[in-house]
């Protein structure tokens, strides 16, 4: 697969070093698009977490968090479904680069025979504990999303003959992915109503976030999941959300200590991973860098604006319904205040199915979880 190991122009030829970066990027989409014609790596796919995920399941709810209307969808085939993006979220594009016929249905549509080949639970706003941006309405919280996962095994269960064993078997092929903890550090800690950094410290609440983090993912390999990628949380302190709300540190562009409790939080993960692979031997846990990854990246060898700018207007929880966006939308790391433009994903998804260093998974990355 062609990445960022092509990109070495002179510096001194910038419109040729332009133009090239161009060229990559629409080989990198191509490519992309191409793979969902081979045949499957994995039967299923199973998705949990946040905005950064959800593919509709927020389109019923009484919430602030909700992405259905456009110009959300914009480049995304079906236009307008509840993703928080131009086009494809992190998890499409991981779906296109695992063979997958079809996008990963929500929970909230998804139908007796499409839940064979994976579901998707992610609910913008949602956080790993409950009580993560409560201020915002209804949220699909990830204990929750365990009791609908827990939901679908049943009926999987059914489709077996009502055999436990022959369901768990099917499960324990399928590939999972989760990713949570940004509106818990974001917004319940950070956010408008920061009230759980008055009762911790960023050391006690990261710890407090894993040890959850830890009896959840345990829930969900006693549900039958063998196959679990996770994603860590990326550098929300970069976000032009927060980045405007608390004002960039000085020297820097974001909000470095919110960045620094990131990194307590991924830090924490990638130890939760090891400890997880020790006890659970049936199972493969492993843990995406989305912060290395992201502040690896040259943008503007990338193509991107190196500018904090989104490409459409925003409101306090995405686009503000609509209106005209940005045309030159693949220049554009942000979609919206907090949300990665379809560009972003596509080197996120890209470098987690295939590492490119040894930081970008440990301790593999997804390509080599869904041949196990």
């Amino acid at each position: 697969m062609v990445f960022l190991s092509l990109i070495f122009v002179s510096s001194s030829m910038p419109e040729l070093k332009k133009c090239w970066a161009l060229f990559v990027q629409i080989l990198l989409l191509s490519n992309l698009q191409l793979c969902a014609h081979g045949e499957p790596e994995v039967p299923c796919y199973f998705i949990f977490g946040d905005s950064l995920s959800d593919g509709g399941n927020n389109n019923g709810l009484v919430s602030l968090a909700k992405a259905n209307y456009p110009p959300n969808g914009i480049d995304f085939p079906s236009g307008p479904t509840g993703r928080f993006c131009n086009g494809r979220t992190i998890v499409d594009v991981t779906a296109d680069l695992l063979q997958l016929e079809n996008y990963i249905p929500p929970f909230a549509t998804a139908s007796d025979q499409q839940i064979l080949q994976g579901v998707n639970y992610a609910s913008g706003s949602a956080g790993i504990r409950d009580e993560t941006a409560v201020f915002l309405g209804e949220r699909i919280v990830m204990n929750q999303q365990l009791q609908n996962f827990q939901t679908t095994v049943s009926q999987i269960t059914g489709m077996q003959g009502n055999n436990e064993t022959a369901a768990m078997n099917f499960l324990s092929k399928c590939l999972f992915t989760i990713g949570i903890g940004s509106n818990d550090i974001g917004v319940n800690y950070y956010g408008p109503l920061p009230l759980s950094s008055i009762e911790y410290t960023p050391d006690q609440f990261t710890a407090l976030l894993i040890d959850q983090y830890s009896q959840q993912l345990r829930i969900l390999y006693q549900y039958g999941a063998r196959k679990l990628a996770l994603f860590g949380v990326s550098q929300i302190g970069c976000t032009p959300a927060l980045v405007a709300w608390y004002g960039a540190s000085p020297g820097s562009t974001c909000v470095d200590y919110i960045n620094d409790m990131v990194q307590l939080f991924n830090n924490r993960l990638m130890l939760l991973v090891d400890d997880l692979n020790n006890d659970l031997t049936d199972a493969k846990f492993t843990y995406i860098n989305i912060f290395e990854i992201q502040s690896s990246l040259d943008l503007a060898a990338l193509g991107f604006r190196v500018t904090d700018d989104v490409c459409c207007g925003t409101s306090l929880t995405g686009c503000i319904p609509f209106t005209t966006p940005c045309e030159n939308r693949s220049e554009y790391v942000y979609w919206d205040f907090a949300h990665p433009s379809e560009a972003t994903n596509v080197i996120f998804a890209g470098r987690a199915y295939s590492a490119q260093t040894p930081s970008d998974a440990h301790p593999i990355d997804i390509h080599t979880l869904a041949q196990l």
